[in-house]
């Protein structure tokens, strides 16, 4: 009875290898690119290829185990999850409100050491964030806050949560 069971997890281990999820490769830069509305100078583009843009771009540098399933799987949902989030390929896209709150909420994860996930890290030893790097990435992102403020009413830039109804 067991040499059957192993014989059949066998046969599905194998099987499952010839089913991948549709790669997040894509090398050109579009007009919704960040680079597009803001300047990304050489040190901050270093430090998001190698810690944010596998997650938070359509170009994804994948791993020789991507191969393997199911891990292809569950990276193709890492990913998913991060472009969901932040997707600086297609920032540009993203109305000022959104822009500016995406950029407070990558300052909040490095700040809180959230970002780069430690999955991530574990593995990708590289893109584990010096102090100075965080404080590189950081300060891009408050200038481009900085930015958003002077153009529009802070207002706009602010979003506003639902009120919430009294309890009786």
């Amino acid at each position: 009875m067991i040499k059957k069971i192993m014989a059949v997890l066998v046969v599905a281990i194998v099987a499952i290898q010839f089913f991948h999820p549709e790669r997040n490769q894509n090398t050109l830069t579009t007009q919704t690119d960040i680079s597009h509305l803001y300047p990304v100078p050489d040190d901050v583009s270093v430090i998001l290829d190698k810690a944010c843009n596998d997650c938070h771009s359509n170009n994804t540098i994948y791993p020789w185990y991507a191969n393997v399933q199911p891990v292809a799987w569950w990276l193709n949902d890492h990913i998913k999850e991060g472009k969901g989030e932040l997707n600086f390929n297609e920032f540009a896209a993203y109305p000022p409100a959104k822009q500016y709150r995406k950029l407070e909420e990558v300052k909040k994860e490095i700040d809180e050491g959230e970002m780069p996930i430690s999955p991530y890290t574990f593995i990708h030893t590289d893109a584990r964030l010096t102090e100075t790097e965080k404080h590189t990435l950081t300060n891009w992102t408050e200038g481009i806050r900085a930015q958003l403020r002077a153009k529009y009413p802070p207002d706009s830039l602010v979003s506003k949560k639902p009120k919430e109804p009294k309890a009786n």
